[in-house]
């Protein structure tokens, strides 16, 4: 996979530690006391002062490292990081490829809405999600709050994907299954159940199935979902034969079997060879028409 010269999403906001609230920088108000019962209230705003023109006239990269980035980790209009986070920082290399992937489901997801190509047909102009990187854990807008251990998800809520950036070394190391489009394939899955909010699909259900079974049916569409993405960006990310290989390893890893649930009835996810069909069915047929999940059988899927 190429990702030279290509495009950057920026719709994403980095929430790494010291991005915003009660954490990071600052002066701590136990040395202000101090100052003061030192030096009275005069000598105080005296000091002050002084450190208040120190401060405008510091380098922009001095004043960054005392004190750390931005002011209250707040979002711009448009939606992207306040750059006040420090996820990215410490990831930067992860955190380029995911908004390079971002932006590739953006513009594949862009054209098929707008031509309809979408189960049920046209559902609109297509509204791009916000890709929120964390470290640890993070709150969200809409789904609560959530650590690193959830893994990438998708919050209906407020339309975000929140992943912690050192999930794809996890990903090489414990679940054995490396390379970058395995990691592109995360991303897009999780674009896919954003994709299934904006058609409907995530409040689908099946009469008489259990809310286990519902879910499978959900995870799998987006799986299938993540393989259109795959299949309409093949020649703009130079997609090839051993990338393929990567995301059905990925997809293998994180079937519900292969993760150590024996009971089927406890599946949530599918099992590694579901994941790796529907994924193969979006790669395959590059229609996401095709992706429909709840309108075969179960003993189908």
């Amino acid at each position: 996979m190429q990702l030279d010269g290509r495009r950057r999403s920026e719709n994403y906001e980095d929430r790494g530690r010291g991005s915003g609230g009660g954490g990071g920088g600052g002066i701590p108000v136990q040395l202000l006391f101090g100052v003061f019962r030192m030096l009275g209230l005069k000598g105080t705003i005296i000091v002050g002062i002084l450190g208040l023109v120190g401060y405008v006239l510091m380098p922009e990269s001095v004043r960054h490292a005392l004190f750390g980035g931005g002011g209250g980790g707040g979002e711009s209009s448009s939606g992207a990081s306040s750059g006040a986070g420090t996820a990215c920082a410490a990831n930067a290399s992860a955190c380029d490829f995911s908004r390079a992937i971002l932006a590739s489901t953006e513009d594949v997801w862009t054209a098929e809405f707008a031509a309809g190509r979408v189960p049920g047909g046209a559902s609109g102009a297509y509204r791009v999600p916000t890709l929120v990187v964390f470290t640890d854990a993070v709150e969200t807008g809409g789904c609560g709050g959530a650590t690193s251990d959830v893994g990438p998800f998708y919050c209906r809520g407020d339309e975000r994907l929140y992943i912690d950036p050192t999930f794809y070394a996890v990903m090489e190391r414990t679940l054995h299954a490396p390379g970058d489009f395995a990691q592109a394939y995360v991303i897009a899955h999780e674009v896919g159940h954003h994709v299934q909010k904006l058609i409907g699909s995530s409040d689908r259900s099946v009469p008489g199935e259990t809310r286990n079974q519902t879910s499978v049916r959900v995870e799998l569409q987006a799986d299938c979902f993540a393989g259109v993405w795959g299949h309409t960006a093949q020649r703009s990310l130079a997609i090839d034969e051993a990338d393929l290989r990567e995301a059905l390893n990925a997809a293998h890893a994180i079937g519900d079997d292969a993760l150590g649930h024996a009971d089927r009835d406890e599946f949530t996810h599918g099992s590694s060879t579901q994941r790796m069909r529907w994924f193969r069915q979006g790669f395959d047929s590059g229609d996401a028409r095709t992706c429909d999940t709840f309108a075969v059988a179960a003993s189908a899927l």
